[in-house]
C-alpha cells in the first residue's frame, strides 16, 4: 500500500481542540479517539504515516508515554500498524466489530454523511437503461466525452433552468469531483493558488491538494458571500481559478442571490479568473428554485459548471458532468487519459432517463426533505437548545454553530458511542470551524431522533459545554 508522511504540523492542526482538560477520561484515551474520528471520517487517509512518537509529543505539548499509549490503543482496535523504523501507518480493521455500526452498509447512524436513499426511480432508470444497452454493445464502450443520449438530456436541463447549451459544451465524467480534477489539470500547474469558499467542500480541498495547489479561503459572511474580500484576494493572490458552491452551499446552505452571481461574474473577468460552480445541489430546492446559473450571466467570460447525479438521484449513481465555456470540453477531452478513459454505458444510460424524467420524482424528494429538515430542527430545539443555526433553503443539511471550540471533542466521544459527526474542521483550511458541525437531514426521523438521544448525554457530560437552556436556534 502506497504511504505518505504526515507532518507534525497538518495533524496537530487536523486535531483541533481534542483536549478535555476536566475530564476524567484519562488523555492517552482522549488522543486516541481523536486520532481515530480522523480516520474514520476520511481526514487521515489509508496509508498515512504518522510523526513519530517523539516528534507527535513534543507538538501536542504531552508527554511520549501518552502517545505511545494513545498509538497502542489504535493498534489493538486494527487503525494503525507499526513496524521499526517505519513507523505507524493508518489501516482499517479487519473485523467489522472494531469499527462503528454506522460504518457498515446500513449507515443508520452515520451523521457525517447528507445523501439520501434511493428511490424507486433508481430501479426503473436502471431497467430503462439495460433494455437500451445492446444497441451500444457493438462499440468498444469507450467515450471520453460520454454517450451523446446523455450529454443531450444534460443540455435540455440546462436549458430548462434559463442557461442556453449545446451537448457539445458537455462532457461527462465520474462525479463531480472527478470533473473538478480534471479542470484543475487543464488550467492549473503545481504551485498555483485556487480560490475557495471558506468553509467549503472537503472533497474539493483534497482535489486541489492532490493537483499540489494551494486553497486560498474567502470567508463567507451570514448568509451571504463577502464580495469585497472575494475581490482583494483576487488581486492580491492571482489564483489560476476560483472554486464557488453558490447554490445551496455545502456546508452553510447559502444561495447567492442574481446580483451576487452577477457581480462575481464581473470581477472574475476583470481579474481574468477561470470560475468553477459547483452546482451539485441546484435542484434540491424546498420553497422556490434557485436564481439563473451563475454561467447565465459569463457572456465570453471562463465559467466551468459541475453537476452530479449522486446528491440530486442517488449517491450509489457515480456520474457528474462538466458544462464547459466555448469549445473548452474538446481540450477536457485531450487530457482525460490522465485520469480514466470514460464512465461506464449503463450508468450513463440510466442517468440520462433520470436527468429526462426528473420532474416526475424530483417535487417527491424536495417535499420529503423539506419534511426531514423541519424534523430535525425540531429535534436540534429539543436536544441542543444552545445550538444555532439558519433554516436551509435547500440542500441537504445545517452548518450548526456551538457555543464553544467544542466540536472535535464532541465528535471524540460522539465515535466511541458509535455515531459519526461532520466537524466544521473538515470544511476548513487549518483546523478552522471547531465551533461548527455540517448536521445532515437526510436521514429518517427514527434513525435521526435515536442519534439524537445518544447524543445528549454526551453534549452534557463535556467539560465546557452549558448547561442551562438559554437560547433557542435561528429560523
Amino acid at each position: 500500500m502506497p504511504s505518505r508522511r504526515l507532518g507534525y504540523q497538518s495533524l496537530t492542526r487536523m486535531l483541533g481542540h481534542w483536549q478535555q482538560p476536566a475530564s476524567r477520561v484519562p488523555l492517552w484515551q482522549q488522543l486516541a479517539s481523536a486520532l481515530r474520528l480522523l480516520i474514520l471520517d476520511g481526514r487521515l487517509t489509508l496509508g498515512t504515516r504518522l510523526p513519530g512518537e517523539r516528534e507527535l509529543s513534543s507538538a501536542l505539548g504531552i508527554s511520549r508515554t501518552t502517545v505511545s499509549s494513545a498509538l497502542a490503543r489504535l493498534r489493538e482496535q486494527g487503525f494503525l500498524v507499526s513496524q521499526q523504523g517505519s513507523g505507524s501507518r493508518v489501516v482499517l480493521p479487519e473485523s467489522r466489530d472494531t469499527v462503528p455500526a454506522m460504518m457498515s452498509t446500513g449507515g443508520e447512524l452515520d451523521l457525517s454523511t447528507a445523501s439520501l436513499e434511493a428511490g424507486p426511480e433508481i430501479y426503473q432508470a436502471f431497467s430503462q437503461a439495460l433494455s437500451g444497452l445492446p444497441q451500444h454493445l457493438s462499440g468498444t464502450g469507450y467515450s471520453p466525452q460520454g454517450l451523446l443520449a446523455l450529454r443531450e438530456a444534460i443540455a435540455r436541463d440546462y436549458q430548462r433552468r434559463g442557461l442556453p447549451t449545446r451537448a457539445d459544451q458537455i462532457m461527462v465524467v465520474n462525479g463531480a469531483v472527478s470533473g473538478l480534477s480534471l479542470i484543475l489539470r487543464l488550467l492549473t500547474g503545481p504551485g498555483d493558488r485556487v480560490l475557495v469558499d471558506h468553509p467549503t467542500y472537503p472533497s474539493a480541498l483534497s482535489a486541489i491538494r492532490g493537483a499540489a495547489c494551494q486553497p486560498v479561503g474567502v470567508s463567507l459572511g451570514h448568509g451571504e458571500w463577502d464580495l469585497a474580500g472575494l475581490t482583494a484576494t483576487l488581486a492580491q493572490s492571482s489564483p489560476r481559478l476560483a472554486y464557488i458552491i453558490a447554490d445551496y452551499h455545502n456546508p452553510t446552505g447559502y444561495c447567492m442571490d442574481s446580483a451576487a452571481r452577477e457581480q462575481l461574474v464581473a470581477v472574475a473577468a476583470r481579474y481574468r479568473t477561470p470560475l468553477v460552480i459547483d452546482e451539485t445541489l441546484a435542484d434540491l430546492w424546498y420553497q422556490q428554485p434557485p436564481p439563473l446559473p451563475v454561467a447565465a450571466f459569463a457572456g465570453d467570460s471562463d465559467v466551468y459548471c459541475l453537476g452530479s447525479a449522486s446528491k440530486r438521484f442517488w449517491g450509489g449513481l457515480r456520474v457528474g458532468w462538466i458544462r464547459a465555456p466555448g469549445t473548452q470540453a474538446a481540450a477536457l477531452v485531450q487530457i482525460r487519459d490522465s485520469l480514466d478513459l470514460g464512465t461506464p454505458v449503463t450508468e450513463q444510460l440510466a442517468c440520462a432517463w433520470l436527468v429526462d424524467n426528473s420532474e416526475q420524482f424530483l417535487k417527491g424528494r424536495r417535499e420529503l426533505l423539506q419534511q426531514r429538515r423541519d424534523h430535525c430542527a425540531v429535534l436540534m430545539n429539543r436536544y441542543f437548545p444552545d445550538w444555532s443555526f439558519l433554516m436551509p433553503e435547500g440542500g441537504l443539511s445545517f452548518w450548526v454553530e456551538l457555543p464553544g471550540m467544542l466540536a472535535t471533542r464532541f465528535a471524540s466521544r460522539a465515535s466511541d458511542a458509535g455515531i459519526i459527526l461532520g466537524t466544521g474542521t473538515r470544511f476548513g483550511l487549518s483546523g478552522a470551524f471547531d465551533r461548527f458541525l455540517r448536521m445532515p437531514f437526510s436521514a429518517e426521523d427514527a434513525t435521526l431522533e435515536q442519534a439524537f438521544r445518544r447524543l445528549q448525554p454526551l453534549w452534557e457530560a463535556l467539560p465546557d459545554s452549558p448547561r442551562p437552556v438559554t437560547t433557542r436556534p435561528i429560523f
